[in-house]
């Protein structure tokens, strides 16, 4: 099993170029099973996930051809309308292809998804969909059978009204893109706003779909006969994005960042100027410098477009090292403190009550053996680990690589003492 060793210390100085999207690459190569024809994507990332992903369409009989960060998805030979156990264990995001494979074919087989241990996550809100657009749905031995009964010999969803009960990225994506092949209008309500959830709908808009409202919590889908091919890029990856600026603020240091979106961050811009942060935006470009050790920042997380969940680990390592105190409460997964035991092994002081934790600065943190527990615990140790006290492992860093591309290379770039242990 692999490890990353840090050696912490060093500031973090120079410019590094974001990746695309996992959220946004994920959802949009399953609309690749939406269409006949090809569709052309770049800007994907060099991730585990999407990997994982690939191998999943093309297991179903998806022909994919990757060249470094173009990947052509032709779902024109599709043969076997089943997601296995064994592929969708890994990763969530696996029952995406839930939606589309319904509204295209009329039936579906997927696992039951597996993935982080950060909370239930139900499915729940996918099922309760497409029933209400017609499908015949059943839980058998570990997986979700769907199926829409064939009327004058066609099995098509029907447009529906749909209100999320809790407001679901996921959930959002796969009826999206169900409805939009179904017969009639699809409204979907309490939508998830996430800008990813805008990026597939403007990839779909791009195969011939006809939507409207992605980005507000009311997004209407009139379905269409059939979606053709087409490109699209696929968006900078806001999380990374925030994960490199907060270690350059946690070490002092001065970067920028190439090839991503300022609007997209506005919470988490907004909470490292808090921090004491001087930040400049320009086109695609962020440019951060941190001159004193951080101002504590207190933060809540909710959906978009207030301030990401997936951002709270890493502003909790900053927090660490940060002058006084600061209250962090966490609204969307119950699981997401794991990281705060493997914190305290690095001299953090953390209490941590229901969904609140109470983070107390201290002027050091020293190097320690932790384990990453999920993806965003893990940027949040190695960001500990690079303001930390000597040397820092970093134990299952396999959650790393299903959402950072390259990170200890880009790291090395901006100056950190980092390497990968085999």
């Amino acid at each position: 099993m692999q490890k990353l060793a840090i050696q912490g210390g060093f500031p973090l100085h120079g410019e590094v170029r974001i990746s695309g999207a996992k959220n946004a690459a994920l959802p949009i190569m399953c609309a690749s099973l939406l269409s006949a024809e090809t569709l052309q994507l770049s800007n994907v990332p060099d991730l585990h996930d999407v990997v994982t992903m690939r191998k999943l369409l093309q297991q179903m009989g998806v022909r994919a051809e990757v060249q470094g960060e173009h990947l052509a998805l032709d779902g024109g030979q599709i043969d076997k309308l089943e997601a296995p156990y064994d592929m969708v264990k890994t990763m969530r995001a696996s029952v995406l292809v839930l939606g589309p494979l319904v509204a295209r074919f009329g039936e579906a087989r997927v696992s039951l998804p597996g993935g982080c241990a950060i909370g239930s996550r139900p499915v729940d809100l996918h099922i309760k969909g497409l029933q209400a657009m017609g499908a015949q749905i059943s839980i058998e031995h570990g997986y979700i059978h769907a199926q829409v009964p064939a009327q004058g010999g066609v099995k098509k969803l029907k447009g529906a009204r749909i209100f999320f009960d809790i407001v679901s990225v996921t959930g959002t994506e796969n009826l999206m893109m169900a409805a939009t092949l179904a017969e009639g209008v699809t409204v979907l309500e309490n939508a998830a706003r996430e800008p990813e959830v805008v990026d597939l709908a403007m990839c779909l808009i791009e195969m011939g779909a006809n939507i409207s409202g992605a980005g507000s919590d009311t997004i209407t889908i009139v379905g269409v006969d059939k979606l053709h091919g087409a490109e699209h890029r696929i968006m900078p990856d806001r999380i990374e994005s925030g994960t490199f600026l907060v270690a350059a603020a946690a070490t002092g240091g001065s970067i920028t960042l190439r090839d991503t979106r300022a609007d997209i961050l506005d919470t988490v811009l907004e909470k490292l100027t808090e921090a004491g942060a001087t930040i400049r935006v320009e086109a695609d470009t962020i440019h951060l410098e941190m001159h004193a050790r951080p101002k504590s920042v207190n933060l809540r997380t909710a959906p978009y477009p207030a301030f990401p969940t997936d951002m709270q680990a890493q502003f909790m390592a900053l927090n660490t090292i940060a002058t006084e105190s600061a209250m962090m409460v966490q609204t969307i997964f119950e699981n997401r403190f794991m990281h705060v035991q493997e914190l305290r092994r690095l001299g953090a002081q953390i209490e941590v009550e229901g969904n609140t934790a109470m983070v107390r600065g201290v002027p050091q943190l020293e190097g320690a053996a932790v384990m990453a527990t999920d993806l965003r615990a893990s940027a949040c140790l190695v960001i500990a680990g690079l303001v930390a006290q000597g040397e820092t492992i970093i134990d299952r860093i396999y959650h790393l690589d299903r959402g950072y591309a390259h990170i200890e290379a880009k790291l090395t770039q901006l100056g950190a003492n980092i390497r990968r242990l085999k």
